[in-house]
């Protein structure tokens, strides 16, 4: 999600350790396939290239796969991400399911949220994969507890409820999950492989910015991946 400049708390740099790029899996240990679901969009595509990279074999899903970036272990199909069957059968080729889709296409974003989070739900529980989702930063706390949704602009509270209803439902459910939601700007920047992660309080630096690159992000993810930290839980990240 991108949001523009707005008024954040300073987290204490200390109790945060920093984290770095996880090495390539290993020759023993075959890389998971992942299903990609959006994986034309700005940040799924960093994702598909951060995947591959490693060595990763990508089922690269999206209405328009025509826009997928070809390569080495791609595998660009079309896919609605509302079709619950056709979701679960992708699903089955697969070992882990990203679903990295934003509600900002049909008008009505708690809508468009529901629909195809309960799809992705329900796929990875008929087939007993783990799912991570692309969240937003509206799903973060302050420290002070206060809900960062609360205080957005109005253009981006239907996006933000949205998303965020999606980490409630993830909650009550019995599949394995991960919500990743990115830092208060997330953009297309530089992969640096250094950055810090938390859990579901926004993380800030020492000038009170909360920003992290999408292609930083598509790092901790693919690394989260390769080795889980965050199972059943919401995770962040920020420089």
């Amino acid at each position: 999600m991108r949001i523009g400049a707005l008024l954040v708390l300073l987290v204490p740099l200390a109790v945060i350790q920093p984290a770095a790029a996880q090495p390539a899996a290993t020759a023993h240990h075959k890389p998971p396939t992942i299903l990609l679901v959006g994986a034309s969009g700005m940040i799924g595509s960093r994702i598909l290239q951060e995947a591959t990279s490693r060595g990763h074999s990508v089922i690269a899903a999206s209405r328009h796969p025509e826009k997928i970036a070809t390569g080495a272990n791609v595998h660009a199909v079309k896919l609605d991400a509302t079709d619950e069957k056709a979701l679960t059968a992708q699903a089955r080729h697969a070992d882990v399911i990203v679903l990295a889709t934003s509600p900002r296409g049909g008008g009505d974003p708690m809508a468009e949220a529901k629909a195809v989070s309960d799809s992705a739900i329900d796929a990875a529980r008929a087939t007993h994969k783990r799912l991570v989702v692309v969240g937003g930063a509206g799903s973060l706390n302050f420290p002070d507890g206060r809900k960062v949704v609360d205080t957005l602009p109005g253009a981006y509270q239907g996006e933000a409820r949205a998303m965020r209803a999606v980490l409630d439902k993830l909650k009550t459910t019995d599949i394995n999950w991960t919500f990743f939601s990115p830092a208060m700007s997330i953009a297309p920047g530089t992969h640096t492989g250094k950055y810090r992660l938390g859990t579901n309080v926004v993380l800030t630096d020492a000038k009170g910015d909360s920003r992290i690159s999408a292609e930083d992000y598509a790092d901790a993810l693919v690394s989260e991946l390769e080795k889980p930290q965050h199972e059943h839980a919401q995770m962040t990240i920020a420089y």
